[in-house]
C-alpha cells in the first residue's frame, strides 16, 4: 500500500508511528534515534512448543537473560539535545572531523563474500559503486547487495524464504512479518546466541552498545536470531509539508480533521496541476487514536480489562472514513491513488504538485539535502499531529526495534563472523570514523567538507542510502551536521509527540502467532485501500471484521489474552 516511497537516506530509524501495518516507505537513516536501555521492561516467558522451530508465543525472563547480549554503553560525543518523552537525542554542533574516534581498531572481516538481500526504496546504485567498495574495504568483507524494491518486498521475501536458495543475510522489516514469514524466520535463520549472548558480544563492542530492549525484540522462537535496528518508541511518521509554499500562500497549519480537509480543498487546483496531498491514511491513524498495529499485522491492546483489536474500534472506521473523504474531494494527487505502484514522491513534491505527504521522519532531512543545491527556496517541515477534534492526539508507541537482519542457518562460522564484522562497523556510534563512513561515504566522492561540515554530493545522495545501515544500527540518534536546524526540529517534534504517546499492552514483545492464524488478516490492508479510494464501503469493513472474528479472530484474542495472563502486560 505504500503511498510514498522513499529516495534519500537519513533521519530516524525505521519506524512508523501509529501508522498502520505497512510502512514500506521506510528510508534507512543516516542516524538512528535514541532508545532507552532496557530495564523496567518485563522479559516474558515462552509458551508453545519446543525449540524445534515451531515455537510460538514470546520469550522469558530467565530464558531471555541467558540469551541477551551484555550491554556496554559507548558514549563518544555528548548530545546537544537530550532525550525527552522518549525522543531521540540530537546532535546539532559541528563535529570536528579531524578528531573522529576509531571504534573498530582492526578489521574483523576475513575477506569472505557475503550476500545480503534487503529492501530498497528508490533506484539502487550499481554494485561496484564507490560507497560499496569503500565500506567493504573498511570492514574486510566482500558484501554483495541483492537490493529489492521496498514497495513489493513482501512478495519477494515470501518467494525467497519458500525456496532453497536463501542469501547469506536477509533483512526483514517488522511490517513484513505476516503470513508464514515468522515461522520461516525460525526455521531458516541461524541462532546468533553462541556469538553474541552474554559477554560473547564484547568481541563486537558496537553491537554490545545496542540497547537491550532492541535485542529483546530480536529473539525469535526462543533464540537470538536477529541483528536489530534500534528506534525511538515515539512515532516516526510525520505529516511533511512544503513550508516555503505555505508561508508564501499564507496557509495556516490545520489543527483538526475538518481543518485539514478545508485546507486541502483550498490548496487543490487540478487544472494547475496542484493537489493538497498524497494518501494520508497513516496520519489518520494518528489523528483518530487508532492503536498501533506494529507488533503484529493488526494491533491488540487491553482496554478496560478487555482485549480489543484495532479493527474492532470506532476510531479505526472513523479514520478510514476521513481518508475516504480526502479522495472523494479530489484533493489527493493522482499518484496517491496508485498504492504500491506509486513512484517516488520526491520529484513531484519538489515541483509543488502536492504540498503534504505522510512519511518517515528521515525524509525531513533527506529531501532537504536533496534539494539544497537544486532549489534553495525549498523547505520541507513537519506538522504537529492533533486529535481529529482539535484536541490532544492519542499516539501509540513504536517497538524498540523494527527492522532485523538474519543470517542463513546453513552459513558457515566464517560467514557468520564476517556478517558480525559488517554489523560491528554499521552499528558504530555517532562521532566515529565508522559512523561517518557508513552514513556519509568517502570524503571527496560522496561528500565534501565546507566550513567544517560534511555536505553530500549528488553521488553521495545517489549511493549512500538504504544499504549497510540495514544490517545493524547504533542506538537511535538524530544528527545532521549539514542541516542542524532540521535535526533540532526533528527531535523537538518527537519530544512534543512523545508527550502524547502511550505504550500498548504488548510493547516490547516479539510475538510469534500460532501457524493456524497465519492468513487471518491478510486482506485487511487491501480492503482499507479499497474503502479509502471509494471502491468499497465502510460496511464492507464491518462485514470483514465480523468474518474475521468468526474465522479465528476471537480464538486469537483468547490466545493473546492467555499470553498476558501468563506474563503480564509490558506496561504493568
Amino acid at each position: 500500500m505504500t503511498p510514498n516511497a522513499a529516495s534519500a537516506s537519513s533521519g530516524s530509524s525505521a519506524s512508523s508511528g501509529s501508522s498502520g501495518p505497512s510502512r514500506r516507505s521506510f528510508l534507512a537513516s543516516t542516524a538512528v534515534a535514541t532508545a532507552a536501555v532496557a530495564g523496567g521492561l518485563p522479559l516474558l516467558s515462552a509458551c508453545g512448543a519446543s525449540d524445534s522451530g515451531s515455537r510460538d508465543g514470546t520469550t522469558s525472563g530467565k530464558d531471555a537473560k541467558k540469551i541477551l547480549p551484555t550491554y556496554v554503553a559507548r558514549n563518544v560525543v555528548t548530545p546537544d539535545i537530550p532525550s525527552k518523552n522518549g525522543s531521540p537525542v540530537g546532535f546539532t554542533s559541528k563535529l570536528d572531523l579531524a578528531t573522529l574516534k576509531t571504534s573498530v581498531p582492526k578489521k574483523l572481516g576475513k575477506g569472505g563474500k557475503v550476500t545480503v538481500m534487503s529492501p530498497f526504496w528508490g533506484s539502487p546504485p550499481k554494485g561496484d559503486n564507490a560507497y560499496y567498495t569503500g565500506m567493504n574495504d573498511l570492514i574486510g568483507v566482500d558484501v554483495v547487495w541483492q537490493n529489492q524494491d521496498g514497495n513489493t518486498y513482501d512478495q519477494k521475501l515470501g518467494a525467497v524464504l519458500a525456496s532453497s536458495d536463501v542469501p547469506d543475510v536477509v533483512v526483514v522489516p517488522g511490517w513484513n512479518m505476516n503470513g508464514k514469514i515468522p515461522s520461516a524466520i525460525i526455521s531458516k535463520f541461524a541462532d546468533l546466541g553462541p556469538y553474541l549472548s552474554g559477554d560473547a558480544v564484547k568481541d563486537y563492542p558496537n553491537l554490545a552498545a545496542i540497547p537491550t530492549d532492541a535485542w529483546q525484540r530480536s529473539i525469535f522462537g526462543g533464540k537470538l536470531r536477529g541483528l536489530p535496528m534500534p528506534q525511538s518508541y515515539v512515532t516516526g511518521i510525520v505529516p511533511l509539508y512544503r513550508k516555503d509554499i505555505f508561508d508564501k500562500e499564507g496557509y495556516a497549519l490545520p489543527r483538526s480533521a475538518d481543518e485539514f480537509l478545508a485546507l486541502a480543498k483550498e490548496i487543490t487546483n487540478a487544472k494547475a496541476k496542484r493537489w493538497a496531498c498524497l494518501d494520508m491514511k497513516w496520519t489518520a491513524w494518528q489523528m483518530f487514536g487508532v492503536f498501533s498495529g506494529s507488533e503484529k499485522p493488526l494491533g491488540w491492546n487491553l482496554v478496560d480489562g478487555k482485549l480489543i483489536n484495532r479493527i474492532e474500534t470506532d476510531e479505526y472506521l472513523e479514520a478510514l472514513e476521513w481518508t475516504r473523504k480526502l479522495f472523494a474531494a479530489g484533493v489527493v494527487h493522482p499518484d496517491g491513488k496508485l498504492g504500491k505502484t506509486a513512484p517516488d514522491p520526491g520529484p513531484k513534491f519538489a515541483a509543488g504538485e502536492f504540498l503534504i505527504y505522510s512519511n518517515n521522519i528521515s525524509q525531513w532531512w533527506g529531501r532537504t539535502a536533496e534539494q539544497a543545491t537544486q532549489n534553495p527556496e525549498f523547505k520541507i517541515w513537519g506538522m504537529d499531529v492533533y486529535g481529529h477534534d482539535g484536541g490532544d492526539p492519542s499516539l501509540w508507541a513504536e517497538q524498540p526495534a523494527g527492522i532485523f537482519a538474519f543470517v542463513n542457518k546453513k552459513a558457515s562460522e566464517s560467514v557468520v563472523r564476517d556478517v558480525l564484522a559488517v554489523a560491528n562497523v554499521t552499528a558504530a556510534p555517532y562521532g566515529t570514523k565508522e559512523y561517518m563512513m557508513t552514513n556519509y561515504g568517502v570524503e571527496g566522492t560522496h561528500y565534501t567538507v565546507k566550513d567544517g561540515v560534511p555536505v553530500k554530493t549528488d553521488q553521495g545522495n545517489n549511493e549512500v542510502l538504504n544499504a549497510y545501515v540495514m544490517v545493524a544500527s547504533p542506538a537511535a540518534t538524530l544528527a545532521h551536521p549539514d542541516f542542524p536546524e532540521v535535526t533540532k526540529a526533528q527531535v523537538e517534534w518527537q519530544q512534543r509527540m512523545g508527550g502524547f504517546t502511550k505504550k500498548s499492552s504488548f510493547f516490547g514483545m516479539q510475538i510469534t502467532e500460532p501457524a493456524r492464524y497465519t492468513n487471518l488478516s491478510n486482506d485487511f490492508e487491501q480492503l482499507e485501500d479499497d474503502i479509502t479510494r471509494g471502491r468499497k464501503k465502510i460496511s464492507d469493513m464491518q462485514q470483514a471484521v465480523s468474518d474475521w472474528k468468526s474465522k479465528g479472530g476471537d480464538a486469537l484474542r483468547d490466545w493473546y489474552k492467555k499470553l498476558l495472563d501468563d506474563n503480564g502486560t509490558a506496561t504493568s
